[in-house]
């Protein structure tokens, strides 16, 4: 039998590894570390020859003191640093949590990442985050949002369901960007009993007009498996790589699919979808084991 000693000394362990883990999952994790999460693929369809890396950031949910202007700007320092020939943004750049102390003003983060640089451009699509905290837009039920407009301002085109074709070294690729799958979300205020999604995968890939590989963005990796062949890759968010992570399981996945789409590269009948962890918050400001991470991709 534990005596009393050994239970005190026991309990007293117990309440500083609690105390220990704890600020290292919301001091540490959250707010210092970074990552560089790198893969190196050659998907299919992809044009031979074409040598292409992208640097795709995910997940900021600028807010303080989790997300900080500072902090953003430091996270792009360190994309600049990583010779992308082009940056992609997926995604949720307005906070996702309601234990912060303060907001950063979507004319703030957008100034902030501004200063992302690549040969071929930065490129963005919005999240679910960006169209949930402006009623404006939920009231109309339609864009743009701020986030949209702030992109916008600052010159980082967004794609809401649209492709664009990019060339690199006399070879070709699309760039498509879907809108939210969940942009409108269920609510009395605004009569909508379902949470609805503003995405139109096919009218999107439509505007594709040649042979050349398809690069799709969209926020939640759970439009997946009704990706067709014809894109090479597919680039997503959302999910936070599940935010805490414990031998492999997390408590919450914000995906129908659980854990399917929940991080990393997966490959479906061919089929290839990186999903990023992302950079900031949601729901709880607190990360164990997923740390913030930008993304390099190498590919051909």
């Amino acid at each position: 039998m534990i005596g009393r000693r050994g239970f005190l000394k026991f309990f007293g362990s117990s309440i500083v590894g609690l105390m220990t883990l704890g600020g290292y999952a919301f001091g540490y994790e959250p707010v210092v570390r970074l990552s560089i999460a790198r893969y190196q693929l050659t998907p299919p369809g992809w044009t031979p020859g074409l040598k292409l890396r992208i640097v795709a950031l995910a997940d900021f949910h600028a807010c303080t003191p989790w997300m900080t202007a500072d902090r953003i700007a430091s996270i792009c320092a360190r994309a600049n640093d990583l010779g992308g020939d082009i940056i992609v943004l997926l995604g949720d750049y307005t906070s996702g949590t309601d234990f912060v102390t303060g907001h950063v003003d979507h004319r703030v983060w957008a100034a902030e990442l501004a200063a992302l640089k690549a040969p071929l451009g930065v490129h963005a699509i919005v999240g679910n985050h960006d169209w949930w905290h402006d009623a404006t837009a939920q009231k109309r039920g339609a864009g743009p949002t701020f986030s949209h407009k702030a992109l916008a301002d600052v010159g980082i085109p967004v794609y809401s369901n649209r492709s664009a074709r990019l060339e690199k070294d006399g070879y070709g690729f699309w760039l498509a960007g879907v809108e939210d799958q969940l942009a409108l979300r269920r609510s009395v205020r605004w009569k909508r009993q379902f949470t609805t999604g503003l995405d139109d995968l096919s009218g999107t890939l439509a505007q594709v007009n040649d042979v050349a590989p398809v690069i799709l963005l969209a926020h939640e990796p759970d439009i997946f498996p009704t990706v067709p062949s014809r894109v090479s890759l597919t680039l997503s968010g959302h999910t936070h790589g599940g935010q805490v992570r414990v031998f492999g399981w997390s408590p919450y996945l914000p995906s129908r699919y659980g854990d399917r789409y929940v991080y990393g590269h997966i490959v479906e009948e061919n089929r290839h979808i990186i999903v990023s962890g992302g950079l900031g918050c949601s729901v709880a400001p607190v990360r164990v084991g997923v740390p913030p991470e930008i993304v390099v991709i190498d590919l051909g």
